[in-house]
């Protein structure tokens, strides 16, 4: 077990780094995780073939209609500048005659904020009704290297609705520009400025879970682990959606859906390429989460997908925080691929899967205020 004295040294090395940056299947909730039934531990994951369903297929169709590049084959830049799931689910609603504009939400402002090394841009959904309200910071993927903000427009302002939060949606530096740890950094930097800031923005600072998808789930957990080890307030709550939480590409899932898409091997093992600066990285506790300290982190809603390479080790990743006395909430939604947590527009297990977390959000933050008025 890592003492709390060796954490603590390794967030000061991390907060340090930060400052001298230069300027430029089935639920069980409370832990019982395993959709089988089973005790985290008991069984070990078995192999599927399970293929997409009908509605998730249609989206990964009208992908491909929009002729994608493959991305290991590609520099960042051109990266970039391809067609994105997102993109394919707007094609998708015009095609069917229905509106491609975005969910409406109270208030959107968009600006910038200091990151560790410079400003960085954010977005702030607001709900309808009026506050003060809760706050989730949301961290968008894209592998630490593409997508931004506009890629994920749809999963903040579903958030903000369904949980009656404040979305605080944020960007960061990206490889292979700025290599690890520099979007860690910014990460935790967006998170203490919210913190410092809510009230700015009628938020709670009180009351401010963590939120992300993909790369930006191995954000929120890094950012939970930062806090911790810093002894910053810790979110309330935390919502992994499919973490990139681990450095091993050779899990059953890595294996299974070695050439699936949106995501497959190559393309995760170009990420890490274009991201990290050695291979030793790759075992840094940021990004290896599932052989990190997970102890004391808050309650986590961690939601997976069946056809993802990141399968494995979000199910990992969610025994070792049960493991470790933390609070799960953990379902593997068969027949989803990667992405699809933010097409609640086209896929009904995105609109479960967004109401799962919106449920862990909403417990959190009652669990705050119910402390706050003992």
């Amino acid at each position: 077990m890592i003492s709390a004295k060796t954490r603590a040294a390794a967030a000061l090395l991390l907060l340090t780094a930060v400052s001298c940056s230069p300027r430029s299947g089935e639920r069980v909730e409370t832990g019982q995780i395993d959709s089988a039934g089973s005790s985290p531990g008991d069984v070990a994951e078995s192999p599927s073939s399970s293929a997409p369903d009908q509605q998730m297929q249609a989206v990964l169709t009208q992908l491909e209609a929009l002729h994608p590049k493959p991305i290991p084959q590609l520099s960042a830049a051109e990266a970039r500048k391809q067609p994105t799931p997102a993109d394919a689910v707007k094609a998708l609603l015009k095609k069917e005659g229905k509106s491609a504009a975005p969910e409406p939400v109270g208030n959107v402002t968009n600006r910038t904020i200091p990151g560790a090394a410079g400003p960085i841009p954010i977005r702030i959904y607001a709900p309808k009704s009026s506050g003060p309200f809760p706050v989730v910071v949301y961290y968008h993927g894209g592998g630490w290297v593409i997508a931004d903000l506009d890629t994920y427009d749809a999963s903040p302002r579903a958030l903000a609705n369904l949980a009656n939060a404040i979305v605080v949606s944020v960007h960061y530096r990206q490889g292979p520009e700025h290599k690890f740890p520099a979007a860690h950094q910014d990460a935790f930097a967006a998170y203490r400025w919210v913190l410092a800031n809510a009230k700015s923005f009628k938020g709670d600072p009180s009351n401010v879970a963590v939120v992300g998808e993909s790369a930006g789930g191995n954000l929120a957990a890094s950012v939970s682990m930062m806090a911790r080890d810093s002894g910053a307030q810790l979110p309330v709550h935390q919502v992994l959606v499919y973490p990139i939480a681990g450095y091993d590409v050779n899990t059953l899932s890595y294996l299974e859906n070695a050439e699936a898409k949106p995501l497959n091997k190559p393309m995760m093992q170009w990420f890490f390429q274009q991201y990290l600066r050695n291979p030793a990285d790759g075992k840094n506790p940021l990004i290896d989460l599932v052989h990190a300290d997970v102890q004391g982190l808050p309650a986590t809603t961690v939601i997976a997908a069946q056809i993802d390479p990141l399968r494995s080790e979000g199910k990992d990743l969610a025994d070792r925080l049960k493991d470790a006395g933390v609070e799960v909430d953990y379902k593997n939604y068969e027949g989803a691929a990667h992405e699809f947590f933010g097409m609640g527009a086209v896929l009904d297990d995105a609109k479960a899967a967004q109401e799962q977390a919106a449920a862990g959000l909403r417990k959190g933050f009652g669990a705050t205020r119910t402390a706050s008025a003992q």
